[in-house]
């Protein structure tokens, strides 16, 4: 599979230094697809895909351009070429573009330790069919669970190949898994909904269809009765299912593109601590079996460990080459990219320093407040950091869960909300993003 597309990012590189590039990088994708979803025990939906992507970037001078095309035949190629170099010309001069030096490339990577891709046969269709009547019937059988939308199961494998005309060439595949559904219980005005789902690299990684149905039921289950807390300014429990999404905003606002645009919170504290002291976060791309590793990034670079917040210090930013070029520092190979644009600074995975309670230990401490489990819509200022998002969960009294809550809005600011955070030591180790929950002191609650 990999050779075929490295044959193609050959083809492209050579017609568009045929068409008159002076620098070129050429990315083919290969990607197969299954998706089955299953409504009241019966197939609702089953789709196949497959098909390859190709991306060529031309440069002529400090112009570019992009094309990319479905289409693998010669002819598509060398008019591909010809269209990008065209393009290039009538494109504005961007004096940070540019290939990576040859001494930056990666000359080397041991794909088996990344175990990027399952080496067991593709699911039988049957078989995903059966896991997802498997999964809804564990829901239904949930005490007050009324019933369950449509439930999704799917495999997916994808192979990439990238070359650039100064000499890298390299590429992989990776697959993945996953099951998910969404249950509902009451009827009318007083439905309330929740889900479940996970996802892995490998398919004897994935949880029994019964276990991921039965935490959709039960979670659906516990919010029959959700009602509006009260308003004030009370202590928030982001649970591990969205507690991400925090330092989420951590990692966009440390992101090299919003940091050449002026357009982030945290433009001015590079080297400050925006963290409590003993937390760090962490990024390493080569974690096993996790979505989002990987050897090389958009541009040939070798991916390395590093510490974006280093003992509650901001160490540095997310770095592309041209955001690098830009603010006169070093790439930190975090280039991602697809077939139709040039590459963005991205980061890969990243752990939040855990702590040392349990989420309940946390509740515990807390005593009154709310427990968020999830969040609609979402206000965040990328220049202040002013946050407000709603969101449902739990009201906590006396460290112990009451009631289930809907329609409230929590609010603060990210810069103060961060160092305030207490995290928990429960975050799931499959995940690409490993943050626990997080308990944050203070925050604005609007409710009834």
């Amino acid at each position: 599979m990999t050779a075929s597309l490295s044959a193609l990012t050959e083809q492209l590189l050579d017609a568009a230094r045929n068409a008159g590039a002076d620098q070129a990088d050429a990315l083919a994708v290969r990607g197969t697809s299954v998706s089955i979803d299953v409504l009241k025990g019966k197939l609702e939906h089953a789709e196949r895909s497959e098909g390859v992507d190709i991306g060529l970037r031309v440069m002529l001078g400090q112009r570019q351009a992009c094309v990319s095309a479905s289409d693998v035949s010669a002819s598509t190629i060398e008019t591909m070429a010809e269209r990008a170099v065209a393009m290039a010309r009538e494109a504005p001069e961007d004096p940070y573009i540019g290939l990576a030096d040859v001494d930056q490339l990666a000359t080397s990577w041991d794909l088996d330790a990344l175990e990027l891709a399952d080496p067991m046969a593709d699911p039988d269709p049957a078989e995903l069919e059966d896991h997802a009547r498997r999964a809804e019937a564990a829901a239904l059988a949930v005490d007050g669970v009324t019933q369950v939308q449509s439930t999704s199961t799917g495999y997916g494998e994808n192979a990439i190949h990238l070359a650039t005309s100064n000499g890298f060439s390299g590429g992989y595949a990776r697959t993945s898994r996953s099951l998910s559904l969404a249950a509902i219980s009451g009827e009318g005005a007083t439905m309330e909904r929740d889900w479940a789902g996970e996802g892995r690299t490998f398919q004897a990684d994935l949880p029994s269809p019964e276990e991921i149905g039965q935490e959709a039921g039960e979670r659906t289950a516990a919010r029959i009765g959700a009602k509006q807390p009260p308003t004030g300014a009370f202590p928030v429990l982001f649970d591990e299912r969205i507690s991400g999404s925090l330092i989420g905003h951590l990692l966009g606002a440390s992101n090299g593109s919003s940091i050449v645009r002026g357009a982030s919170w945290l433009r001015e504290k590079l080297g400050e601590q925006v963290l409590p002291a003993h937390l760090s976060i962490v990024e390493d791309p080569h974690r096993a079996r996790i979505g989002g590793s990987r050897p090389f990034d958009g541009e040939g670079l070798p991916t390395a460990r590093r510490a974006i917040v280093e003992n509650g210090i901001l160490t540095g930013w997310t770095l592309d080459l041209a955001t690098a070029r830009q603010l006169g520092l070093q790439s930190t190979a975090n280039a991602a990219r697809g077939t139709s644009a040039p590459p963005s600074p991205a980061t890969s995975n990243v752990t939040l320093t855990p702590g040392d309670s349990t989420r309940d230990e946390l509740l515990a401490q807390m005593g009154t407040g709310l427990l968020v489990t999830s969040m609609i819509g979402s206000t965040i200022n990328p220049t202040t950091g002013d946050y407000s998002r709603g969101a449902s969960g739990f009201w906590v009294e006396n460290g112990e869960i009451t009631y289930p809550v809907n329609e409230c809005t929590i609010a603060g600011n990210l810069l103060d909300m961060l160092m305030r955070i207490t995290p928990a030591n429960d975050a799931k180790a499959h995940h690409s993003r490993q943050v626990p929950s997080l308990l944050v002191d203070g925050m604005t609650l609007a409710g009834a």
